[in-house]
């Protein structure tokens, strides 16, 4: 433990109590019918000694408001007289949650007062969160992304010839159309615009089942894939498993396991060569640090899914180096929810702190401070 987080454990403040705020934004580029906006929880939690740390949670479909009133109902009223250290704080609400769920809903709340806590320290010792775990790249790499089964292969092209334009030395599309020979065509597309060189990912969003996935691979392995990711439902390990075993391609999953016990199964099994946990999805920064030390001994590369802004910040403090995901015009600074300038800067395809306190977020929209606060 370094000397900043040691000295922040021994003289952590009290919670005081708790407040969020729901934002609903529309995406600039719909991710398809089924997902037209995003919704930030942005969460405050304040200390006996008038300390304040912002964080938030995050969801772009189902469950915001349950997720608020977790919140608003179940974290703010416990919290309260506990000491301001994330880790502590977060693995008693793991236990007091956990009736209602060890991942998911749970670990989505989980992640405001996570965050918010981390945030809290940083502050007190007058750095950002990446200085205070300790920066080890300067830099790190951001592919382009984008949500894009719904576009026509002409959007898709001229997306990929964006991101090309931008620097982007690896890109990711969605892959998942009813005929195998339509995603061929598209991978083909988008291959042929990026030239041999550049490393090129595909998505099935869970969209195959195991059959299908093997004759999708037998067409799509030969465009020089760099990962297949979560091309099965989720949850079945035991088709991951069997698919591990015979893939021509690295598979890459994470976005939907939610616990440190579900990346263990997944890599004790052999299922997976690439971990993808998203940071909020998880319960925040305090499992996200486990969860990679964990994949390091396994030697398991991690690409955190998503929310640049805070994974990048995470990935800075990584000791292998990583790529960090940036769905086009997705990013919190270009849906402007946002009070303040991002955190990180992004130039040439390579990403870098903005030089900020904490982690950084101020979120649009009046004061937590008036809404629902709970407070001893």
């Amino acid at each position: 433990m370094s000397a900043p987080v040691a000295e922040a454990v021994r003289t952590a403040p009290l919670i005081t109590g708790l407040s969020a705020r729901l934002l609903t934004v529309p995406l600039l580029r719909s991710w398809g019918a089924e997902a037209p906006e995003n919704h930030v929880i942005a969460t405050e939690i304040h200390t006996d000694d008038g300390g304040t740390g912002y964080g938030f949670s995050w969801t772009p479909t189902i469950g915001p408001q349950a997720v608020k009133a977790l919140l608003d109902f179940d974290i703010a009223p416990f919290i309260p007289g506990l000491a301001a250290n994330p880790e502590t704080v977060w693995d008693q609400l793991w236990k007091r949650l956990h009736e209602a769920g060890g991942g998911g809903l749970t670990t989505i709340a989980m992640a405001g007062v996570d965050l918010a806590l981390w945030d809290l320290q940083a502050r007190r010792a007058g750095t950002s969160v990446t200085g205070l775990l300790g920066q080890r790249q300067d830099s790190v790499e951001v592919y382009g992304s984008g949500v894009n089964l719904h576009y026509s292969l002409e959007e898709l092209v001229a997306q990929v010839e964006r991101w090309v334009a931008a620097g982007h030395n690896a890109v990711k599309i969605k892959v998942g159309k009813p005929d195998i020979r339509e995603d061929a065509e598209r991978v083909a597309a988008v291959r042929q615009v990026l030239g041999p060189d550049r490393k090129l990912m595909i998505d099935a969003n869970q969209r195959w089942d195991l059959p299908t996935t093997f004759r999708a691979l037998d067409v799509l392995a030969e465009f020089g894939l760099d990962w297949l990711e979560e091309p099965l439902r989720a949850d079945d390990l035991w088709a991951y498993r069997r698919l591990s075993q015979h893939s021509p391609v690295p598979i890459a999953l994470g976005e939907n396991l939610h616990n440190i016990y579900r990346f263990r199964d997944f890599i004790e099994a052999g299922a997976v060569d690439i971990i993808q946990p998203n940071i909020i999805r998880v319960g925040g920064i305090t499992p996200f640090r486990r969860i990679v030390e964990l994949a390091r001994t396994h030697s398991i590369r991690v690409m955190p899914h998503l929310l640049p802004e805070l994974s990048g910040q995470l990935a800075l403090t990584m000791a292998e180096p990583t790529l960090v995901e940036d769905v086009e015009d997705a990013s919190f600074e270009q849906l402007g929810v946002l009070d303040a300038p991002s955190p990180v800067r992004v130039c040439n395809s390579r990403l870098t702190l903005a030089g900020r306190a904490g982690l950084g977020f101020a979120f649009s929209g009046p004061s937590a401070d008036n809404q629902n606060r709970k407070s001893l």
